[in-house]
């Protein structure tokens, strides 16, 4: 009976999942997180035998939350060394091929390779990969490189004219080009920064415990979605 009991506890109990909006793979629909990633996150939970409580916030406080625990998962998170020690990782859910993007009436903003950036002012979030892939190429923040809370105020930014360029995917401009009233014929991307092509992560707070995360790893590989579905 005692049993029975825990298995009904384990089953009922929810798991704290964190993650930020970023259309298509994270979504904001009817009041709740969504999106392509968002259910591959909510399968995963579910089948190690758990709900998903998902709540979005801005990259950096996701990020933070996640960082100071306890027993919170966060996705869609890049692993990086500077990141590697401070989670607990359970595998793979996404991917993101990021480049920098422009208005395409600023048509002397050009780049061939990562560091002529640092000729132009670029607009990223705090805590985001590209921060890191970009102070290691000379990148100075302050001079080269605003820090925006989340997505959003990077693309207000670009719109207004306050920076030349934002980290973006191709694959996801779409929902942000149709809030901010542009179209594919307003911007353009000038180089994709082959840095920051790689997989994203769903990943566990320090304090976790490490039947848990195993749940969790054994149900990911366990799904119908493959590496070269990402």
């Amino acid at each position: 009976m005692l049993a029975l009991l825990l298995s009904f506890h384990a089953q009922a109990s929810s798991l704290r999942v964190v993650t930020e909006i970023s259309p298509p793979a994270q979504t904001w629909e009817e009041d709740q997180v969504g999106g392509i990633v968002t259910e591959r996150v909510r399968k995963v939970v579910s089948g190690a035998g758990f709900q998903a409580e998902i709540q979005a916030y801005p990259w950096a406080r996701a990020y933070e939350q996640a960082l100071a625990g306890p027993s919170i998962l966060i996705y869609a998170m890049a692993k990086t060394p500077e990141r590697e020690a401070h989670f607990k990782w359970i595998g793979p859910v996404g991917r993101y091929r990021l480049g920098f993007l422009k208005l395409k009436r600023n048509q002397d903003i050009t780049i061939t390779q990562l560091e002529q950036g640092r000729r132009y002012i670029t607009a990223v979030q705090r805590q985001d990969v590209a921060v890191d892939v970009l102070m290691q190429s000379g990148f100075e923040q302050g001079k080269q490189l605003f820090l925006t809370a989340d997505i959003q105020q990077s693309w207000e930014l670009l719109r207004k004219g306050k920076v030349d360029l934002i980290i973006e995917d191709p694959d996801v401009i779409d929902e942000m080009l149709h809030n901010l009233k542009l179209t594919q014929q307003d911007v353009e991307f000038v180089y994709m920064i082959p840095e920051l092509d790689q997989l994203t992560y769903l990943a566990a707070s320090l304090d976790t415990s490490d039947s848990l995360v195993e749940k969790l790893r054994l149900s990911l590989y366990q799904q119908d979605f493959s590496l070269d579905d990402l």
